[in-house]
């Protein structure tokens, strides 16, 4: 199993790239950040300043979406940062959440998304595409490599990422949600003539290592409320029986409203209805034993990375503990398996 470590990109940005070398010298693969303009700074300024400033990692956005970025921008962002660091990028997308949402925009269809995932792959593997009506290469790139990994949680959107990923990004390390939502997405591949196993599987939830799991609900209590978001709509398209499992909708009954301007923060104040039941289930909390004990059943059932938002008081410690203990043990329950 691989590790992502996921960060907002608050001010001031020397922090972020300070922790993405940290994650780094702790043995994270992955540096993800948040994509959101106007509530973060801009990320893939910042991307490169962790590129310049790591050896190893790969770097990408968690998640771009195709309404706020022009997809072609986009495609070039990855072909240059590719040539300059040598093909450490990857692509993480989705609908659009907060970025849209925030201008009172609304997310991309299926459709939409669907067609930017060519684009921006074909375009960011130094290969030509059609764009509305175009053929179009980047003349100047040779050798870019970039995988785009899509966001996903309702079933026509979980059939598109089997049908097209090349990783399926699933926001909620619930163990028996991630069986259904990975099974979507390996059926979708399969029916699709892919190769099941192709699609590499990315879960993705708050991590918080230490003894106080009070504390650490508090923190991580927003991530309910961030999920909620996208289930509520799948609940609107579909209604609250047999689209997604039961546990997500019964979960989503209370919820009453969202506001963006507390999105994916530790003070949120508007997610009441998030049960200390549903972090626990959603988020990976306790100590660094109660991490390896989920994060092993999360591996059992084919996950290739963690990506661990690192977005609480305690980001340093939860990295060093990650090092020090966590990673080595999974990496020794896969040599143990074989």
């Amino acid at each position: 199993m691989d590790f992502g470590a996921v960060f907002q990109t608050d001010p001031p940005s020397s922090r972020v790239v300070q922790l993405a070398q940290l994650a780094e010298h702790h043995g994270f693969g992955h540096v993800w950040t948040f994509d959101s303009h106007l509530l973060w700074q801009e990320p893939y300024v910042i991307h490169s300043a962790i590129l310049a400033a790591t050896r190893k990692v790969t770097v990408g956005p968690f998640v771009t979406n195709p309404a706020t970025r022009d997809w072609t921008v986009t495609a070039s962002v990855f072909a240059t940062l590719n040539e300059m660091y040598g093909n450490r990028t990857i692509c993480g997308i989705g609908r659009g959440d907060s970025a849209v949402r925030v201008t009172n925009g609304a997310p991309s269809t299926l459709k939409t998304l669907r067609e930017s995932v060519e684009v921006i792959r074909e375009l960011g593997n130094s290969r030509a595409v059609d764009y509305r009506g175009s053929t179009l290469r980047f003349p100047w790139s040779t050798g870019s490599s970039l995988e785009v990994w899509v966001a996903a949680y309702g079933p026509k959107a979980l059939e598109l990422t089997g049908q097209v990923a090349d990783g399926y990004i699933l926001q909620l390390a619930d163990v028996d949600i991630a069986r259904w939502m990975i099974q979507a997405v390996r059926d979708a591949a399969d029916n699709a003539g892919r190769d099941p196993m192709s699609v590499k599987i990315c879960v993705s939830a708050p991590a918080y290592v230490g003894p106080d799991v009070a504390h650490q609900r508090e923190q991580s209590r927003w991530f309910g409320g961030m999920v909620g978001n996208h289930i509520a709509d799948i609940v609107d398209r579909y209604g609250s029986a047999g689209a997604v499992p039961q546990a997500l909708t019964d979960f989503v009954a209370g919820r009453t409203g969202y506001d963006y301007n507390t999105h994916g923060r530790s003070g949120n104040d508007h997610v009441d209805f998030v049960s200390d039941e549903i972090v626990d289930r959603f988020c990976v909390l306790g100590t660094a034993q109660d991490h390896i004990d989920k994060l092993t059943a999360l591996k059992d059932l084919g996950v290739d990375q963690f990506a661990a938002y690192v977005m609480h008081d305690s980001k340093e410690e939860t990295l060093r503990q990650y090092g020090e203990i966590v990673i080595p043990a999974l990496h020794e329950h896969v040599l143990a398996r074989g």
